[in-house]
């Protein structure tokens, strides 16, 4: 227990005093910072899926963001959809999210792109793959690719308001035991959380 000090003069009391208060603050900052970094959404430094936290129609497996074809035929040319997801990482399903915010599929060399003109996208606009940090005529991707997850798990096109979501119906792939929903950027208050929550997990 802490003593005392009665006397001024008393320089030891008040050394003790003053190590009490500094080892309290210390105390308390670094309880600070510790709930403040857990607040934030991860950064995925190795690839990940980039899955929708609800299952849906999908209870063993979810959805994920996907490309698509199969690996030796992948279609990169078509908008990214949502598809069961895989039982492992794949070059149409693995991507890393920078710390610049660009979602990459690290196989392909490519990063997600909202496909919007010049540098704004509307709410039902679709998503691609595009070269990472290429702008080009019309289509200024420094705009259109940069993402940022917030706690609740939405991914928000930065600073547009809109967030990634998945459509509210499914359909067969080319496989009966696969199904598939489409990709979209859509206005972060009004989508349902259940369509537009993610999270980058490893399957």
């Amino acid at each position: 227990m802490m003593r005392q000090c009665w006397n001024i003069q008393d320089a030891a009391c008040l050394s003790l005093v003053q190590g009490n208060l500094l080892r309290h603050s210390i105390k308390h900052l670094f309880v600070c910072l510790v709930l403040i970094i857990s607040s934030q959404p991860a950064i995925a430094s190795d690839p990940t899926h980039l899955r929708l936290k609800d299952l849906l129609d999908r209870p063993a497996d979810g959805y994920c963001v996907d490309v698509h074809g199969t690996p030796g035929n992948l279609r990169i040319d078509l908008p990214l959809f949502a598809h069961n997801c895989k039982s492992r990482l794949t070059p149409d399903s693995a991507v890393i999210f920078d710390s610049d915010g660009l979602i990459r599929f690290t196989e392909l060399d490519l990063c997600m792109t909202v496909a919007g003109v010049n540098s704004h996208a509307l709410p039902g606009t679709a998503v691609l793959l595009h070269k990472c940090g290429e702008s080009t005529a019309f289509f200024e991707t420094s705009a259109l690719q940069q993402f940022t997850l917030h706690s609740d798990g939405q991914l928000e096109l930065k600073q547009s308001g809109l967030c990634l979501a998945v459509g509210s119906r499914s359909a067969v792939t080319y496989s009966s035991s696969d199904r598939w929903r489409p990709l979209f950027v859509d206005d972060c208050t009004a989508v349902e959380a259940r369509f537009s929550q993610w999270q980058f997990s490893l399957p």
